[in-house]
């Protein structure tokens, strides 16, 4: 027997019932990488990236740069009362440590000062002595701009001077300082304001306090850095108005006497 080929074959229909269901969704997508994770949203994002610690370096370039900062901490000698250097870092314009050793210093050590210092009596006994510190802090702070907080006491403990407008102190640049009151402030509080950052609760670290330091330089570079010439312009000029000394009456009398004596 012939099959009729006009006659057309029966779809069951719970077959067609399922074509029907799979065109209406669509095909399905691809599995991603991400798998189940849940994306982040645009919020999500900016909000940790507010939160990214500014003291954190950029990259991990530990070159020694025109502009180094430096942090210092003391220990106690002779009686106590008396500062000495236990330990100094110096970090680059990225915040990378170029430089960071404990210090065996000249006297003996009485009061360790650890709650401040963080230095600990087993930190000093393989310290190195001063004087190499000394001399290869002078090495790298030499021709360059030496950024810190009260730079004065570090570069005293150092034994060592520095040029004064090479000196970049967040101590004492004005904007930094109390508004109304002209007066200093702690390194803590300029962090805290101006960077959104909580440092030196409790033991001090000077690898944190130098970067603050640093961090507070960079982003205040521009004014700063015209402040500092316009400084040095207004002594400039000033020198140029000084005037001269008016020789005194006993001068007079020795020009005579000499012109005399001819």
């Amino acid at each position: 027997m012939k099959k009729n080929p006009n006659k057309q074959l029966q779809i069951n229909p719970n077959w067609a019932q399922l074509q029907q269901k799979l065109k209406s969704h669509g095909p399905k997508p691809p599995a991603t990488i991400l798998g189940k994770r849940k994306e982040r949203t645009d919020a999500e994002l900016d909000d940790s990236l507010s939160h990214v610690n500014p003291l954190t370096p950029v990259n991990d370039d530990c070159r020694v740069t025109d502009e180094v900062a430096m942090d210092c901490e003391m220990v106690g000698v002779s009686q106590g009362n008396k500062s000495a250097l236990g330990r100094v870092t110096l970090v680059n314009k990225w915040g990378n440590v170029i430089y960071d050793e404990f210090v065996r210093p000249l006297e003996h050590v009485v009061d360790f000062r650890t709650q401040i210092s963080g230095i600990r009596p087993r930190d000093l006994r393989k310290a190195k002595d001063f004087r190499i510190v000394q001399k290869r802090v002078a090495e790298l702070i030499k021709g360059r701009i030496l950024v810190g907080h009260a730079l004065r006491n570090d570069l005293k403990a150092l034994l060592l001077s520095h040029p004064k407008e090479d000196l970049r102190d967040t101590l004492e640049y004005e904007p930094f300082m109390s508004r109304g009151k002209g007066s200093r402030r702690a390194l803590r509080h300029l962090a805290a304001e101006f960077l959104d950052v909580q440092i030196q609760n409790g033991e001090h670290c000077p690898v944190e306090d130098a970067r603050a330091a640093m961090v507070l330089y960079q982003k205040n570079k521009k004014a700063w850095e015209k402040r500092v010439k316009d400084q040095i312009k207004l002594k400039q000029k000033q020198k140029k108005r000084k005037p001269k000394k008016k020789p005194k009456e006993g001068d007079y009398l020795k020009t005579d006497l000499a012109e005399t004596a001819f």
